[in-house]
């Protein structure tokens, strides 16, 4: 039977009635939870993991804050954590540029903050409340959010196992072409906190005690997160690791947290929370996608801990292992395309060459094995003059040589953007001396004194038959976006394309759109595309990104192959099995929160081909490990014309699990298949593809 409380009140302000909000409790259903309603009160208490419980007083009177009491406690011993807070969210409003020549919604190349754009406060009226169960989560949506041509709710989402809870304002507009920005937090009504905390840059412990009048100021930190320290614990407060942060060409560190008073002179009162730059990196800065209809999901998390600051950083950091990706036994990390330009910028400046260069560290830092460089992206001279070219990759095969080791390997490539159209990266399995330019009077092929042998490439069918004979590897830099817009599309008919040399695509979080539980959907609807154009291709990670520092926020902004290969080639003797298991589909792409040690459909593997039996009927088996809870599981297949989606329900997980799974499903018909994972943070992982044949 349907429970719905009707909360009768009769309150008058100036000569306007209104009536108490209503609240629904019908798609309430036992999943450990509890849900109970006093007037205007509703209280969620949740079980949070190691014998604790999460307790939170949510009031739906105007004249108060909505978080009357967040607690946490052990049977029927409850610690008030904080008390008289309110969400607080800052949407800002810019203009999307369209052009289909720049890609559309897919831009990249925009200047958003070059054109008129202003900030709003998320006036929350609190006008009536509904509460769902989702498996293990626990849902209560607050109707009556909007800013400027936004309108909403305000969701709180709690997730049994963790005392974690999600705060999000939920926001649709009908207006085209719009841009968005989105900062937000938690306010105080009463009483301050005790202390603020952070980790700065160089993983050191910060605190600071509060006072009314602090002026709001903005926060370098690390791990993203900002905390609020009382006697009886403490509350980090943090956003999405990934998702939270819009594609830029650098990975600054932009002051990502924020805590005082008259936040952006929008938010009255003495607050804490996150923050994103309008101006980015000041180079091309699309801020999120907008589509008019859709769903923006602007929210954050928050984590509870009976303990200090300190204790409620390290709960947080399990979430991203610390900002590094895991080890995986018989896999190995692989991250691609950086444009650092140590070779130009260092080795051939006339500098001092650090023995260990702060940009490896970093590198090493976040549990990277394999690196693969995009160098001469703007500096060096990739189309000669000799002298200058050959010099230029001389330096940058000794520097990687010099700096990996029996654990990393950095490997020398380059964003080559000559040839083929558009841009694309370049990959040999061993130190390869090439030019790509050639005068007519020039062999292809000859002999140097110095360097030994020397390409010199003029045209599309020479930069294939270079890669045939290096057994080299070449794939789409950011597929139909950036310098690539129109691409691999435009030559997807071209035999050079067709080639076994040509891998495929590359995926970063292009664009970047919150009204998606996923990060950008575009290059995997590429690969899928791929694959119905009959061709076997796959696609990698990239991190596309420039400097590469301690101070930067890097985590934020990377992406990984998991390679599957027990150890690393050693640099002397070439990195053949690196781009064999590139070649062969190998591997799994993940954020890092999300991971896959293992994955077959009816025994076969990734990049193998399955032969379907008559009744069609197969059984996929995915393990996945996790650290926030999983949201759902995709299996995607094509037949040629067609891509079809078969979504599995993952919401009955809790945070930092490990399962295999298997799910039976019908392939008649289909010719290829793969399979995603997304947890509640749009943090996720990705096979390639295991081709069908009848």
């Amino acid at each position: 039977m349907k429970k719905i409380l009707l909360i009768c009140a009769f309150f008058c302000c100036v000569d306007t009635f209104a009536q108490a909000p209503l609240v629904d409790l019908s798609d309430v259903k036992k999943n450990g939870a509890n849900v109970t309603i006093n007037q205007k009160l509703i209280t969620v208490s949740w079980p949070a993991g190691k014998g604790q419980t999460g307790k939170m007083t949510l009031d739906l009177n105007q004249k108060n804050p909505l978080f009357s009491s967040i607690q946490l406690g052990k049977g029927k011993a409850f610690k008030e954590i904080t008390a008289g807070l309110d969400p607080a969210f800052v949407l800002t409003v810019g203009k999307r540029t369209l052009s289909p020549n720049s890609g559309g919604w897919d831009v990249f190349f925009d200047r958003v903050p070059k054109k008129p754009y202003q900030s709003y406060a998320v006036n929350i009226d609190k006008r009536s409340a509904k509460v769902t169960t989702n498996g293990q989560q626990t849902i209560v949506r607050i109707s009556g959010a909007h800013a400027d041509r936004f309108d909403g709710a305000i969701e709180i989402t709690y997730y049994n196992g963790s005392p974690l809870f999600n705060v999000a304002a939920v926001l649709s507009t009908h207006i085209d072409s719009t841009a968005i920005l989105y900062d937000a937090g938690l306010v105080n009504k009463k009483s301050l906190w005790k202390s603020m905390a952070w980790a700065n840059v160089q993983d050191e412990m910060q605190h600071a005690t509060p006072s009314a009048g602090d002026a709001s100021k903005n926060i370098e930190v690390k791990y993203r997160t900002i905390i609020g320290e009382n006697p009886n614990g403490s509350l980090a407060l943090f956003p999405a690791p990934h998702q939270y942060f819009y594609p830029l060409d650098e990975a600054f560190n932009l002051k990502f947290t924020w805590y005082g008073k008259d936040y952006h002179n929008l938010i009255p009162g003495f607050g804490m929370g996150i923050r994103q730059d309008p101006l980015g990196d000041n180079r091309y800065v699309p801020w999120f996608n907008a589509p008019p209809g859709t769903q923006q999901r602007l929210n954050f998390f928050c984590l509870l801990e009976e303990g200090n600051a300190e204790k409620a950083l390290q709960e947080v950091k399990a979430f991203t292992h610390g900002d590094a990706y895991k080890p995986l036994p018989g896999f190995k990390t692989m991250s691609t395309h950086f444009h650092n330009e140590f070779t130009t910028q260092v080795a051939l400046s006339g500098k001092p060459i650090p023995e260990k260069p702060e940009f490896v560290d970093v590198l090493k830092k976040h549990g990277l094995n394999i690196v693969k460089l995009a160098e001469f992206h703007g500096p060096g001279h990739p189309k000669g003059p000799d002298g200058e070219r050959l010099k230029e990759l001389q330096s940058l095969f000794e520097q990687t040589k010099r700096l990996s080791d029996a654990n990393f390997l950095l490997l020398p490539g380059e964003e080559a953007n000559n040839f083929y159209g558009g841009h694309w990266l370049a990959f040999f399995p061993k130190p390869v001396y090439w030019v790509m330019s050639r005068k007519a009077e020039e062999p292809f092929v000859s002999e140097n004194p110095t360097y030994g042998k020397v390409y010199h490439v003029g045209n599309s069918a020479e930069m294939l038959k270079l890669l045939e004979l290096e057994k080299g590897l070449a794939w789409t830099a950011h597929a139909r976006t950036k310098g690539s817009t129109g691409y691999p599309d435009a030559y997807k008919d071209e035999s050079f394309f067709k080639s076994e040399t040509f891998l495929g695509a590359a995926w970063k979080a292009i664009p970047a759109d919150l009204s998606i539980p996923t990060l950008s959907q575009r290059v995997l609807k590429l690969g899928d595309d791929m694959a119905n154009w009959g061709l076997k291709k796959h696609v990698i990670s990239e991190a596309d990104v420039f400097t590469i520092t301690n101070q930067n926020e890097m985590y934020a902004h990377l992406n990984v192959n998991y390679l599957e290969m027990d150890k690393l080639p050693d640099y002397s003797e070439g990195w053949q099995p690196v781009l064999d298991v590139m070649r062969k589909g190998r591997f799994f792409v993940s954020t890092g929160e999300v991971v896959i040690p293992a994955f077959s459909i009816d025994g076969k593997k990734s990049g193998e081909t399955l032969s379907l039996n008559k009744s069609g009927k197969v059984l996929v088996k995915m393990q996945l490990d996790w650290t926030f809870p999983m949201n759902y599981a995709e299996i995607v297949s094509g037949d040629g014309t067609k891509i079809y989606r078969e979504r599995i329900n993952l919401n009955n997980t809790q945070a930092f699990g490990n399962k295999v799974f298997s799910w039976p499903v019908n392939l008649t018909g289909r010719k290829w298949v793969r399979v995603e994972a997304w947890d509640i943070a749009a943090n996720g992982a990705f096979t390639q593809m295991i081709w069908l044949q009848p």
